[in-house]
C-alpha cells in the first residue's frame, strides 16, 4: 500500500501543504470544461500528460496530501484506510484512457510521479513514459543501468540492494552484466532523479504546446515545475485536480472533478474507446522476464528534435536556452518546493 511506501521513506519534516479542502465543479461546468479540454487537445501537436497520486485513488491506493491522504493523516497520528495492495491493484479508467490516447496519437508523452506501477500494468509502452520517482514493480542494476519488471512489488525503498545478481543473464544475450546486483527502483527524499527519464521529461515538457496535469498538487520538484516549461514560449497549461495548486494562476483551464470522470468525457469527445485492463498486456503477470529500460536511442532521437526546436526559438527576439546538461543539474533532486 502507499502507506507502506511512505513508511519506507527517510524522515523528512517538510512534506508540503496537507489536507487542503477539495473543490468540485458542478456537472454542467465539468461538461463545458471537458469540451474545452478536448478541443485544446485536438488543436495541439504535442500534448504531454503529467500524473500524480490522484489518478490512482480509484484503484484503492490512497494519495498523500488529500483530506484523507497518507501524510495528512500521519500529521494527525492516524493511518489511511486502503482497499488493496500494490500487487492486487489494477489500472484505473484513467490509466487505460491514457494508454489509448497515446496509441491514438493524441498524447505524445507521459511524465509520471507515480511509483505504483499502474501505468506499466496498463500495457503502456516504456518509450512513452518517464517515471521520475521510480516504480515499485521495477528493479535496476546500477552497473549496467538496465531495468527489469517484477511480478510482485518490491519491499524496499531508496534504491537498496536486493542481494541478487543482475537479471540481464536471464535474457540469454551477450549483453549480460558481470558483477552487478539488482536494486529497488524507488527514490527516497533528495535522491537524484533518473537521468534518462529526467532528460525526456524536460525536453517533452518544453516542446509541448499543451501540458496537462492530472491528480497532482505540483508540490514535489522538479516534477511539479516541468508542466510550466512550455509557458515561456506560448504553450498552455491545464490543471485537473480536486485541491488547488500553487500554479493555478498560470493555467489556461482548471477542472475540479474526479480524474476518471474527466478522462471518460474527454475520450468520448475525441472518439477514443477506452480499453479494459487485460492481464495479457500486463508485464507483471508474465512468467517470462520483461525489460523496462528506457533506450538511450530514444533520448538521442528526442535530443535531436529538441535541438531543432531550440534553433527555432532562438531565432525569435530574446530567445535563449540553457544547455540540457545545465538544466539537469538545476532540476536534479527530488524534494518539496519551497
Amino acid at each position: 500500500m502507499s502507506c507502506n511506501y511512505a513508511e519506507g521513506l527517510s524522515a523528512y519534516e517538510n512534506k508540503g501543504v496537507l489536507g487542503v479542502p477539495e473543490n468540485f465543479d458542478d456537472e454542467e461546468t465539468v461538461q463545458k470544461k471537458c469540451k474545452w479540454l478536448a478541443d485544446l487537445i485536438k488543436e495541439s501537436q504535442h500534448v504531454v500528460i503529467h500524473t500524480g497520486a490522484g489518478i490512482s485513488t480509484s484503484a484503492g491506493i490512497p494519495d498523500f496530501r488529500g483530506p484523507k491522504g497518507v501524510w495528512t493523516l500521519e500529521q494527525k497520528g492516524e493511518k489511511p484506510n486502503f482497499d488493496t495492495s500494490f500487487d492486487e491493484a489494477k489500472p484505473t479508467l484513467t490509466h487505460m484512457a491514457l494508454r489509448a490516447l497515446v496509441e491514438r496519437g493524441f498524447v505524445k508523452y507521459i511524465v509520471s510521479q507515480n511509483i505504483d506501477g499502474l501505468h506499466l500494468k496498463s500495457g503502456l509502452a516504456r518509450k512513452h513514459i518517464a517515471e521520475l520517482h521510480g516504480n515499485i514493480f521495477v528493479e535496476v542494476c546500477p552497473k549496467c543501468r538496465r531495468q527489469f519488471v517484477r511480478q510482485t512489488a518490491v519491499e524496499t525503498v531508496g534504491q537498496k540492494t536486493l542481494e541478487r545478481p543482475c537479471r540481464s543473464s536471464e535474457m540469454g544475450s551477450s549483453r549480460s552484466c558481470r558483477g552487478g546486483f539488482m536494486h529497488d527502483n524507488v527514490l527516497d527524499w533528495e535522491h537524484d532523479l533518473p537521468e534518462r527519464d529526467l532528460d525526456m521529461s524536460f525536453m517533452h515538457s518544453n516542446m509541448a504546446d499543451l501540458n496537462i496535469t492530472l491528480g497532482t498538487t505540483l508540490q514535489i520538484v522538479p516534477s511539479g515545475n516541468l508542466p510550466l516549461k512550455n509557458l515561456k514560449h506560448g504553450g498552455k497549461l491545464v490543471i485537473c485536480n480536486l485541491q488547488p495548486t500553487k500554479h493555478d494562476k498560470k493555467a489556461e483551464l482548471i477542472i475540479s472533478s474526479y480524474i476518471d470522470n474527466i478522462l471518460s468525457e474527454v475520450c468520448k469527445r475525441l472518439g477514443v474507446e477506452i480499453p479494459e485492463y487485460s492481464p495479457q498486456a500486463d508485464p507483471t503477470k508474465h512468467s517470462n522476464i520483461s525489460e523496462w529500460t528506457l533506450p538511450q536511442d530514444n533520448v538521442k532521437a528526442l535530443d535531436k528534435q529538441f535541438k531543432e526546436f531550440q534553433k527555432v526559438l532562438k531565432s525569435r527576439p530574446g530567445g535563449k536556452f540553457k544547455p540540457l546538461i545545465v538544466e539537469r543539474q538545476l532540476l536534479k533532486k527530488r524534494k518539496i518546493s519551497e
